[in-house]
């Protein structure tokens, strides 16, 4: 799985798991509006054939506000609430606050002019606060497409002159009992508001913790490993596994010689400049670094195209030697000589150590053949030495020449190799 696969996957799980906050929401947004409404009921002019209507209406719409809050939570904790739904609960939403708007205007008889007088459209605050707690944009733009356009259609429905018999109902939806409702509303939403930054707040933490865990943990580890262990996936990798790999080991020539007498200061900045460049070279190549030993590097390369993969990041890090050694004869100092060794072959791959320091690596006989091959270049007359193997498993390679088979150390049997020099042949 690749890190943006494994964000994705993360932020799916968080989108289904606010659905059960969003559903205590609804829940309580409904609680709340059904007590307020019980206390306007009993208010002033409460007695009015289409006020009793009108309380009517919110108390059914509340009601069923509150069955689909239920429903929701109910499908949360259940596990079978599922991505999908949360377009319907969106709708359902806006359609809840649309219609009661409209019924409201149909058993008023107030113009459409006049829908911002009645209390349902104060609701947009915490419908909008729903969809921010989501995380999706493309939800929160069909939240403000759905809510503007239904506005816009009642605004203009059954347009109509401002009458004394009008006038008279509008004074009625500005008196203290509606305005105490559309003052529950905007503190509703205000509260959905905090609940959508404070969660914001927490996944900011956590996403930031969790950066800081991987790059703690690619000190010590290459990032894909990083990223497994991220996943939880330390028991599997503790387990190891048998795989092919092509293994290559990059050494600087004549480093130690080059180095005695010379400011820490020098050496730390040459070593850091030659680790530099081979993870540049390791980066644009899929190849993942074991580790840096000294002036040396032990790098991995797995898969299908495992061996093409190893020989385009050895032509990138002559390449990257060649401007160093440009740079550096520029400045009037050496150029830079290097041996490579690559070897493909059976690995035991995993993590070992304890919760206090974990490493990875790979063991077996490709492990020591590879190291072989590249000590092989300081007496064999090549800079870089490659086995058959992994020659014959990529494309054909032009400068490559086939070199005498030898018996190295701890084989049975000789090994074909294959040899190409550096570019310029000067001497470190």
């Amino acid at each position: 799985m690749t890190r943006q696969s494994l964000d994705t996957a993360l932020l799916h799980r968080a989108e289904v798991k606010v659905e059960r906050v969003v559903a205590m929401l609804r829940i309580g947004v409904a609680l709340c509006l059904l007590i307020a409404f019980f206390f306007v009921v009993h208010g002033e002019g409460a007695q009015q054939p289409y006020l009793r209507i009108q309380w009517a209406l919110a108390f059914i719409t509340l009601v069923s506000y509150f069955v689909l809050g239920g429903l929701s939570y109910w499908l949360a904790i259940s596990g079978r609430f599922r991505r999908w739904m949360v377009w319907p609960a969106v709708t359902a939403d806006c359609v809840f606050m649309l219609v009661n708007t409209w019924m409201g205007l149909a058993n008023t008889g107030l113009p459409g002019e006049l829908t911002f007088l009645l209390p349902p459209t104060w609701l947009i605050p915490v419908i909008l606060g729903f969809a921010v707690l989501r995380f999706n944009p493309y939800l929160q733009a069909y939240c403000v497409i759905l809510t503007v356009g239904g506005l816009v259609w009642l605004t203009f429905w059954q347009p109509e002159a401002v009458t004394p018999f009008i006038a008279e109902r509008v004074k009625d939806m500005v008196m203290i009992p509606p305005n105490m409702v559309r003052v529950v509303m905007i503190a509703l939403g205000g509260i959905v508001l905090v609940v959508a930054a404070y969660r914001t707040r927490k996944l900011l933490h956590s996403s930031i913790a969790d950066a800081q865990a991987r790059a703690n943990l690619t000190r010590y580890l290459p990032a894909q490993m990083a990223d497994q262990l991220a996943r939880g996936e330390l028991s599997e990798l503790r387990q190891g596994k048998q795989q092919e790999m092509v293994v290559m080991f990059v050494d600087i020539r004549g480093f130690t010689q080059w180095s005695e007498g010379r400011a820490p200061e020098e050496v730390g900045a040459y070593i850091s400049e030659f680790r530099r460049r081979v993870q540049a070279a390791v980066r644009h190549n899929d190849g993942m670094i074991d580790k840096f030993i000294g002036d040396a590097a032990m790098i991995l390369f797995e898969g299908d195209e495992a061996s093409t993969h190893a020989l385009n990041c050895v032509d990138e890090i002559l390449k990257q030697m060649l401007d160093w050694s440009e740079e550096r004869r520029g400045a009037g100092r050496n150029s830079v000589r290097i041996g490579i060794g690559l070897h493909l072959g059976e690995v035991f791959s995993g993590v070992v150590g304890d919760v206090d320091r974990l490493e990875y690596s790979v063991f077996g006989d490709t492990v020591n053949t590879a190291a072989r091959l590249e000590e092989l270049t300081k007496s064999a007359g090549a800079g870089v030495i490659a086995s058959a193997a992994v020659l014959d498993s990529a494309p054909a390679r032009e400068g490559w020449s086939a070199l005498p088979p030898v018996h190295l150390r701890g084989r049975s049997q000789g090994l074909e190799i294959l040899g190409r020099e550096l570019e310029p042949p000067e001497a470190h």
